[in-house]
């Protein structure tokens, strides 16, 4: 091994049942480098790190040390700080009602009793060499996140840390903190940590990083100096397809367009709690369009803006022509919004209710459960649905857990068809399901259109956008880059406009 590399893995391989999670994966960290690991949603990344860090045993492979030929053997995560590596994940897992020298010491003193004095001192010296804007008595509290991110690094950097591990550290900063970060992390180079970037962040990765490693469907694509990589391919290399390879796309026509339908829905400036840049958005009857970007680039969090599941922060909303107001789910609802969310088991189905009382949820919500359904009406609705979207159940009495995820994802679209809405925004309606009921979804989409329905559709596989929808708006970073439609949306077009443009480099 060279003498200059921290971390080594070789060939690494991790099942679970059904599912291989890490085939035959190599990924090298040197000294003084800042190493991006990049993939979409189930590339493989949050596997890797848990096998270098001792959390996941690996199934094969071996994992190398500060250039040593002998490999080594994490058992847990501990074993890992001591070997030197160090993760600090996206949630920070400090105590807010500790001082920050507490959370920079806390666990680590092997005496009975506390020099307050020392400890304060080694804190200050911490802080301000890495030029870290805390004071070692502040409560972490009243410390901003990103300040309380560089206190986390800190307290890992100062156990002899070798190889720092930055698990999405940026996605709840603003642009100001995380520059403030990126300083920090530049001067850890300079010192010889070397530091994984887990980011979706693309502008970020440029800014920041020195090489990028990509995995796909938990292999490895390659890894690139950033210098020779430009943006547009490593977009194209995260989601797998080849510039111009065009040949198995079967876009077709949804005949929904409807370019001079009546607008249903209008916002002008809309923003959100979530870090939603103010964007502008419109859709008319009978339309299909869709959010595209890679994960992480805004686009749950903006139609989350539009029904109201996060705070609003900013903008003007119109229904019909008419200014209202959405703050909430439920005034949404009531202004004829339906939204299924990308998690479908946390956020969707209520997994010991039976099919019935899932279907009718959001209905007897807009009534009021202080004024039920009689079980005759709610069985009516039930039958109903089941039968009009073929959901696979015993009986309407069958707790929904027990179904597929195929046909817990159809209950919960009869639940929101049952509302009858005049605009419904699908987020990820055909993940984790079979090829059949996938099609069966993108056939009800664009039925459901031809009858008027204005649907917003949102799915991580580009040929299924591209078959089901009419017009595109393309994010990146949380904020809006371009919109797409007619002889635009190609697969090329969306890419380089995530990418940031045809000519975008580096």
């Amino acid at each position: 091994m060279q003498e200059k590399t921290v971390v080594a893995m070789r060939n690494i391989g991790k099942t679970f049942p059904g599912v291989h999670a890490l085939r035959d994966v190599d990924f090298t960290l040197r000294r003084s480098e800042i190493h991006a690991l990049m993939g979409e949603n189930g590339a493989g990344k949050s596997t890797l790190i848990k096998v270098l860090t001792g959390v996941y045993p690996r199934d094969s492979g071996q994992i190398y040390i500060d250039g040593s030929d002998k490999a080594v053997n994490i058992k847990s995560p501990r074993e890992a700080q001591e070997l030197g590596i160090s993760p600090v994940y996206q949630e920070i897992t400090l105590c807010p009602n500790l001082t920050v020298a507490e959370n920079m010491f806390i666990g680590r003193g092997k005496y009975s009793f506390v020099n307050w004095g020392t400890m304060r001192k080694k804190a200050k010296d911490i802080l301000d060499n890495l030029g870290i804007p805390a004071r070692p008595i502040q409560q972490l509290a009243n410390c901003s996140l990103a300040v309380q991110q560089m206190i986390a690094i800190a307290r890992a950097v100062d156990m002899d840390c070798k190889a720092l591990i930055l698990d999405e550290p940026t996605s709840s900063l603003d642009d100001h903190e995380a520059v403030k970060l990126f300083t920090l992390m530049r001067g850890l180079k300079e010192r010889g940590v070397g530091i994984v970037f887990v980011t979706h962040f693309l502008e970020q990765v440029y800014e920041v990083c020195d090489k990028i490693t990509v995995l796909r469907n938990g292999e490895l694509v390659g890894e690139y100096d950033i210098k020779n990589l430009p943006r547009v391919e490593l977009v194209s290399k995260m989601m797998g397809k080849e510039l111009g390879d065009l040949s198995k796309i079967d876009r077709k026509e949804t005949g929904a367009a409807a370019s001079e339908g009546e607008l249903v829905y209008e916002a002008d400036g809309l923003s959100s709690a979530a870090g939603v840049r103010p964007f502008n958005f419109q859709i008319r009857k009978g339309e299909v369009n869709g959010f595209t970007g890679l994960l992480g680039s805004g686009r749950s969090e903006s139609i989350r803006a539009i029904f109201g599941a996060d705070r609003v922060t900013g903008g003007v909303v119109r229904i019909h022509g008419k200014t209202v107001k959405i703050n909430k789910p439920i005034d949404a609802m009531k202004n004829g919004i339906g939204y299924l969310p990308e998690d479908r088991k946390n956020d969707s189905i209520i997994a010991d209710l039976s099919v019935r009382d899932n279907i009718i949820l959001a209905l007897q919500v807009m009534k009021g459960f202080f004024r039920p359904f009689t079980k005759t009406r709610a069985q009516a609705f039930a039958d109903e649905y089941i039968q009009a979207l073929n959901i696979k159940t015993a009986s309407a009495d069958t707790p929904v857990k027990s179904l597929s995820g195929g046909n817990q994802q159809k209950v919960i679209l009869a639940r929101w068809l049952l509302t009858h809405p005049k605009y419904l925004i699908l987020d990820e309606p055909t993940r984790g399901i079979d090829i059949a009921v996938k099609v069966e979804i993108q056939k009800l989409v664009l039925r459901l259109a031809e009858e008027g329905m204005s649907v917003t559709f949102i799915s991580s596989e580009i040929e299924e956008m591209l078959r089901t929808c009419s017009r595109l708006i393309v994010m990146r970073d949380r904020h809006v880059v371009g919109e797409l439609k007619g002889g635009d949306m190609t697969q090329d077009k969306i890419m380089h406009t995530i990418a940031g443009g045809a000519a975008e480099n580096a």
